[in-house]
């Protein structure tokens, strides 16, 4: 075996860009959590990204599994400027920066934040040091949404924007096969 389980955290019901702001999940559905503990690999240890919305969720459905160190390299995309800002709120102020940064992801950042490619080579470096330390086993990652897409562009040879179109729910899952040939053989699975 050799598989990324991707779960991306509870929700925070909050209606902004949230990328580095440590808000809390809602963990309250008790039945979501308890499938999804039970669909993932009983022996994979669970990572998590560093951030509280993150490791809480890691922890909710850890059960017996090994939990790992938290690791910041799994965070959310950083949107500096733009950070708890409604998305009409700054397309209002800077229309075509906005625009840019999401229909053309790759170089284009937030203002004092970070673009479609850095926030890949991030969250690639640290699953690559994940697998390296955990060769040959399974993973479970708690992860954000910016995270997991970057691992399904990576797997499906796919630009940012064609990445973007896709959908990760909150408590889903995404399962990367990354024996050989990276592949996504599930995306937002809701178990």
């Amino acid at each position: 075996m050799s598989r990324l389980y991707l779960v991306r955290h509870g929700p925070t019901h909050a209606k902004t860009m949230v990328g580095w702001s440590d808000l809390p999940a809602d963990l309250s559905d008790r039945a979501a959590l308890r499938r999804l503990a039970a669909y993932l690999p009983a022996q994979a240890p669970v990572v998590s990204s560093d951030l509280d919305r993150a490791v809480t969720t890691a922890d909710a459905i850890a059960g017996a599994r090994t939990r790992l160190p938290h690791d910041p390299g799994l965070r959310e995309m950083h949107f500096g400027a733009w950070e708890l800002r409604r998305f009409d709120e700054v397309e209002a102020e800077d229309p075509d920066h906005i625009r840019r940064f999401w229909e053309c992801p790759g170089d284009v950042a937030p203002p004092g934040g970070e673009s479609w490619n850095r926030l890949s080579q991030r969250v690639d470096r640290a699953v690559d040091g994940l697998r390296a330390r955990h060769r040959g086993g399974d993973l479970v990652i708690v992860a954000h949404f910016g995270a997991i897409l970057t691992q399904v562009a990576r797997a499906e040879g796919l630009s940012g924007a064609e990445a973007f179109a896709h959908r990760i729910d909150n408590l889903s899952v995404t399962v990367i096969d990354t024996r050989a040939d990276w592949r996504a053989e599930i995306i937002n699975h809701n178990p």
